[in-house]
């Protein structure tokens, strides 16, 4: 097989990759080492900013998300026992999308399956071969036969724990990192959300966030130890916690019911520079993971494939720029999401170490930032996604 674009990786980024290179003209081939319904099956988040939202319309699959997604024009952070709203759309003109990251795969597979593009699924042993030459490609193994794609470049798409950047030489590729000392417990369950838009809450007892899927779904986090375990967590231990940490009236508001899932999840912030290789690209997780606080890892992974599609766009027009500038340019916007999100995941997290100092100048900053004008602009303006430039 041949084809002009290999990507690796089935997850939203290399969908939305496909689906967007495939309007252009530019003919691809997506490669995924697990099922169709595992990928479907990972419960991850939903936060859209409006550079994705455009980016979805642009691969002609968005009817969906603007008929069944809840656009949020404010998000509310609670400390000390009160909520303050941050009037995002009034301080900045712009609202975030909230549809969760499932729906968003399966409407860029189902669009994938309509119009009759190639993907392969459950393929082993997957391998990425040439890209510091001028013959990469891809094999792998399907019923005991190995299979090759050949093609001009590799889109890696495949997640932190992928193939594409373990393939790259050590000598070649810098990684940054920060593994924050607690995780998120989720829970995902089939209740009306506590209040119509998204609140953080800053507690003594630890951060918990109250968000949502749809108006008759939603997902609730608490920060709990690495060492905890989803079986310690019945769902009643869990929903009488979250009511710990509410203010009293809201708590009064919850409205519990049985998990559809619950999981445990580790926060870290990473990334990897540089994001070519040759003809290998690098995208989404595959470069960079960032603390769920902010909302921006499928975010940023929209944003990469948005830059990433425009250049291999220009290079099939006759312009090799656009390549050559795709890492610096993903760079620069990942960066700052990554300071965003380390920003947020700090000032309301509670620290092992950061004792009753640590909790005293989170709550000087918090007071500070919903009495400041400028500094609730510089939240929302980072919240709503900065420009993709």
């Amino acid at each position: 097989m041949r084809t002009q674009v290999a990507i690796i990786g089935a997850g939203p980024s290399g969908l939305l990759l496909g689906a967007l290179l495939a309007k252009a003209g530019i003919a691809n081939v997506i490669v995924e080492q697990r099922s169709a319904d595992y990928v479907l099956g990972r419960i991850r988040a939903g936060v859209l900013e409006q550079t994705t939202v455009d980016l979805l319309d642009a691969a002609g699959v968005g009817s969906r998300m603007h008929r069944e997604g809840l656009p949020h024009d404010g998000v509310e952070l609670c400390f000390g026992g009160e909520r303050h709203r941050i009037d995002l759309h009034g301080l900045t003109g712009k609202r975030v999308m909230v549809y969760g990251q499932t729906e968003v795969t399966r409407d860029l597979m189902d669009a994938r399956t309509a119009a009759g593009l190639p993907i392969v699924y459950e393929a082993d042993d997957v391998r990425v071969h040439g890209f510091d030459g001028s013959t990469p490609h891809v094999t792998w193994r399907a019923g005991g036969v190995e299979q090759r794609l050949d093609a001009d470049f590799i889109a890696g798409c495949d997640g932190f724990h992928g193939v594409c950047r373990a393939s790259v030489p050590t000598e070649a590729i810098q990684l940054h990192e920060r593994v924050y000392p607690f995780g998120w417990l989720g829970l995902l369950a089939d209740v009306p959300p506590v209040h119509h838009e998204l609140i953080y809450l800053n507690h003594e007892r630890g951060f918990a966030l109250c968000s949502q899927r749809s108006h008759t779904r939603s997902r609730y986090y608490l920060q709990c130890s690495l060492d905890d375990k989803v079986e310690q967590w019945s769902d009643d231990a869990f929903w009488a916690e979250l009511k710990r940490r509410l203010p009293p009236a809201t708590a009064a508001e919850l409205t519990t019911g049985p998990s559809l899932e619950k999981s445990i999840a580790p926060l870290r912030s990473f990334v990897a520079e540089p994001m070519r290789f040759g003809r290998l690209f690098l995208a989404g997780d595959a470069a960079h993971i960032v603390p769920p606080t902010g909302a921006k890892g499928l975010n940023l992974a929209a944003s990469d494939v948005g830059f990433l599609w425009q250049a291999l766009d220009e290079h099939y027009r006759g312009s090799a720029g656009g390549l050559d500038g795709y890492s610096e340019r993903a760079l620069h916007r990942i960066w700052k999401a990554e300071r965003f999100s380390w920003w947020l995941t700090s000032l309301m997290h509670r620290f092992p170490d950061g004792g009753s100092f640590g909790a005293k100048m989170q709550q000087a900053e918090l007071e500070y930032l919903v009495s400041s004008q400028a500094a609730m602009t510089t939240l929302a303006e980072n919240y709503v996604g900065l420009p993709m430039k």
